[in-house]
């Protein structure tokens, strides 16, 4: 198993409370999440029931990680984890036409038995902190919600560490097809020695090209780079108080405890390091930041790079060969759908768990 970000952990994790035998390889298990990594500017927003399709690959990942994650969470809570975990998610309409297509959704979501409701423009003006002004209405999501990324990524590589998980700081540099043996079908070279496995996943993030094409595998993606600022807010102002995380024109409003609260992430195409053009935009949220946000003192700044697949949709889950998996390429939904996509890749190895 190459790659321990959120995904990749996700893998390993339920791999492993499968009874399947892991070895999870990452240089990120010694250094940590670097600034390249997809998981680092992560907020860790599920927006499933708000997904404005309503079938499809698309629709049907978002619905099973959201369900998973809450199996999940409970599951590593019992044994002793704590995950924090936000419920609610408010999208706001960013003009009329987004309240119409609001109105439609919330009308389809409720026929479907799911719990959506419409707040008007009046209704938001009674929330504090004060939201956008220019906000048309908002439709809230009560089971979707915003789950801690690092803390969850922690409880996961401990819970598998526990049941037996093994883990190898090193940097791939290439992957060999191995012997007929099934024990051997696939070799990998880091710089800390060579293993061999039946199976391999490759869950690299924007590394998984590069170590794929080597072997005739074209898969392609491009970095989105995503900023990141942690607030805190003026006096008396918390952000907590809302009915869950907020949603803006592409921009997220994450309340934290103790009046803070995070922002971000920018959208920036093949960039490695932030724009601060970019960054001062998601701090003005575009031009419609309330005047409590522009007083906001800026706590912490940080950057991750985003894998998007360049000729087909997110994310990228595919048995390239036998034995071969690639998992890659969930752009800027990497928390949301990891559950689903170990989910996955257990059914590539447990054709009879479908």
């Amino acid at each position: 198993m190459i790659g321990a970000g959120v995904v990749g952990l996700s893998v390993a994790w339920l791999l492993g409370q499968h009874g399947h035998r892991v070895e999870l390889i990452d240089p990120a298990l010694a250094e940590g999440q670097s600034s390249q990594a997809g998981s680092s500017a992560a907020l860790g927003l599920l927006m499933a029931q708000v997904f404005r399709r309503s079938s499809g690959r698309g629709w049907r990942l978002r619905q099973q990680s959201l369900a998973l994650w809450q199996h999940w969470r409970q599951l590593l809570e019992q044994r002793g984890y704590a995950i924090p975990w936000r419920a609610g998610l408010l999208q706001l309409a960013s003009n009329e036409q987004e309240w119409l297509a609001q109105v439609r959704l919330a009308e389809a979501r409720q026929k479907q038995g799911l719990p959506l409701r419409l707040l008007s423009r009046d209704a938001l003006q009674e929330l504090t902190p004060a939201l956008p002004a220019a906000a048309a209405g908002a439709l809230l999501s009560p089971e979707d919600g915003q789950i801690d990324p690092l803390p969850a990524m922690a409880a996961l590589l401990q819970d598998a560490r526990h049941h037996g998980l093994l883990t190898r700081a090193a940097r791939v540099e290439r992957l060999e097809r191995g012997s007929s043996s099934p024990d051997a079908r696939w070799r990998i070279a880091t710089d800390a020695g060579v293993c061999s496995s039946e199976w391999l996943v490759v869950a690299a993030g924007l590394g998984s090209p590069q170590l794929l094409q080597p072997l005739g595998h074209s898969r392609p993606q491009s970095p989105v780079l995503g900023q990141a600022l942690e607030l805190q807010l003026p006096a008396g102002c918390d952000a907590e108080r809302w009915p869950g995380s907020v949603s803006w024109d592409g921009i997220n409003l994450v309340p934290r405890p103790g009046g803070r609260l995070w922002l971000g992430a920018t959208v920036e195409p093949g960039l490695s390091e932030g724009s601060p053009e970019a960054l001062a935009e998601l701090r003005q949220l575009a031009g419609h930041a309330p005047e409590w946000l522009r007083e906001a003192k800026p706590l912490r700044h940080w950057q991750g790079l985003r894998a998007r697949p360049d000729d087909r949709p997110a994310p990228v889950l595919e048995q390239l060969e036998p034995g071969l998996l690639l998992a890659s390429g969930h752009y800027r939904n990497g928390v949301l759908l990891a559950p689903a996509t170990a989910d996955w890749v257990l059914q590539q190895l447990e054709p009879s768990s479908r």
